[in-house]
């Protein structure tokens, strides 16, 4: 099988630097990215305007994750400021200033920021490698709830909740993947596939697959189900090789069949995941930092994904003969 997908449009006022960040939500059919040059916007995927932005932050924003109703965007700037951002109003509503210490807590910068889907609590990680969880509540933002321990003093570079809101995976800078359950705060799997830093996960709909992508060019495919004995999965199912630099950022599309990735190579792959294989492969201008697919709900599964990079522009892309 191969696919072709068609370059259909990019956005009207584009980043002053690079986007680190972008999520595609079913909310009013909009996109949501961040930027190095401080900024996060939303856009109107039919027409790339933009529908709503606030002020620059003084420093690059680079970490985002979206509510999965499309209302919410969690936010994270370099220095560890992490806010929510209620789209709806165009309101903050929470703020944390991560790198402060409260009490007897000890202040870590948060680097990835990571929205439960269940809603009342998000996950950060950095400098120490583990995961803690904090309340999304306005009226309690960011006060610290747990911490996950990894067991290893390396930088966390991602941090991300599945689907269900029942686990939450870290990648660390040396390449190792750990999976935490949320109810138990207990580390269940720990995966060591990657030779280099994991830069993206993405949890596949059914919360049973994890993806990272990894600056030794490569994507693994995790199986993090567990057994009645509570044992972790087979671990990994399949490494889909093909970018010749970093990849950068990776999704699962809405039925899971298939994953799309985008790399430093300046080329977005699109992967059958049954297949093993690269089933299209799009040459972009710039590095790829970020890949998005179009939520169920407003497309055909597959049909259409977004993406955002070193030059500062929101391009979506739809396969030939979607309308």
């Amino acid at each position: 099988m191969s696919l072709v997908y068609l370059h259909s449009l990019d956005c009207k006022e584009p980043h002053g630097d690079a986007i680190w960040d972008i999520t595609w939500t079913a909310k009013d059919d909009a996109a949501v990215s961040i930027s190095a040059d401080g900024t996060i916007k939303r856009w109107d995927s039919k027409s790339g305007q933009v529908l709503r932005s606030l002020d620059a932050h003084t420093l690059g924003l680079v970490s985002l994750s979206v509510s999965p109703d499309g209302r919410y965007a969690l936010y994270n700037g370099i220095e560890g400021l992490t806010r929510l951002w209620d789209m709806e109003s165009g309101e903050i509503v929470g703020e944390h200033e991560s790198y402060v210490r409260t009490g007897s807590e000890a202040s870590e910068p948060s680097w990835s920021v990571s929205l439960n889907p269940r809603g009342g609590t998000y996950a950060s990680t950095g400098g120490s490698g583990n995961v803690t969880i904090h309340s999304a509540e306005p009226d309690t933002f960011g006060q610290q709830q747990s911490v996950l321990q990894s067991g290893r003093g390396k930088f966390g570079m991602r941090c991300s909740h599945s689907p269900d809101g029942s686990r939450v995976a870290l990648s660390v800078e040396t390449g190792q993947v750990y999976i935490f359950d949320l109810q138990s705060s207990a580390l269940t799997a720990t995966y060591t596939s990657h030779a280099m830093s994991v830069r993206s996960l993405a949890w596949s709909p059914d919360s049973q697959l994890l993806l990272s992508a990894s600056e030794d060019k490569r994507l693994i495919l995790h199986d993090v189900r567990t057994s009645a004995s509570g044992k972790p999965g087979s671990g990994v199912v399949a490494s889909l090789t093909g970018h010749s630099s970093w990849v950068l950022s990776t999704d699962f599309s809405p039925d899971g069949r298939l994953a799309i990735s985008g790399s430093a190579d300046k080329t977005i792959k699109v992967w059958d995941l049954a297949a093993r294989a690269a089933v299209s492969t799009i040459q972009d201008t710039a590095e790829v930092w970020s890949v998005s697919w179009q939520p169920s709900s407003a497309a055909s599964s597959g049909a259409a994904f977004v993406s955002g990079g070193e030059d500062g522009i929101v391009r979506w892309w739809r396969v030939a003969g979607a309308g």
